[in-house]
């Protein structure tokens, strides 16, 4: 789930750093896998909330493509039934591969590591790494460019040995 930003200052924070943190994310994971035994694809995925059935995913997406070609007075109610429902949010992730291993990445997540401070996507409320805003209010690159590598080189330490 997307972070939840408490205040304005925050949110611009963020809205700072997320576009340089997502850049840098890839760049740092494309030198990864140059350097690794492992084979990257990137997915488009939705991300649903905790404890959504399959049969509310299954309605949601069928509601979703009858709203395509809907006629105006379809769409309305359409609109109210999905107003009710649990909706996914888009996200994207690294799928990994190496012989029959996998192993998905949501980059979203790591970009939220790399902006907030101790994120962890239980958390009721984030806080911005201030460390990567410079004095003029601007984006450090080099302490940016630092913790994602930092952060990136983590995901592949982790992975799966053999």
């Amino acid at each position: 789930m997307p972070p939840k930003i408490t205040n304005q200052v925050t949110w611009q924070q963020a809205e700072l750093l997320m576009q340089p943190a997502f850049i840098r994310v890839i760049d740092n994971l494309r030198k990864q896998l140059d350097e690794s035994a492992w084979k990257g694809t990137y997915q488009d995925v939705l991300i649903w909330p905790p404890n959504t059935t399959d049969e509310t995913k299954a309605l949601v997406t069928q509601l979703l493509q009858e709203m395509e070609s809907a006629t105006f007075e379809q769409a309305e109610a359409i609109r109210d039934r999905l107003a009710q429902l649990p909706m996914p949010h888009p996200g994207y992730h690294l799928c990994l591969q190496r012989q029959e291993q996998t192993v998905s990445v949501d980059l979203w997540e790591l970009c939220y590591q790399v902006c907030f401070l101790d994120y962890n996507s239980d958390r009721d409320a984030v806080d911005i790494d201030t460390s990567l805003i410079d004095d003029a209010g601007e984006v450090d690159w080099q302490r940016l460019e630092d913790k994602t590598k930092e952060l990136v080189e983590q995901v592949f330490a982790s992975l799966p040995e053999g």
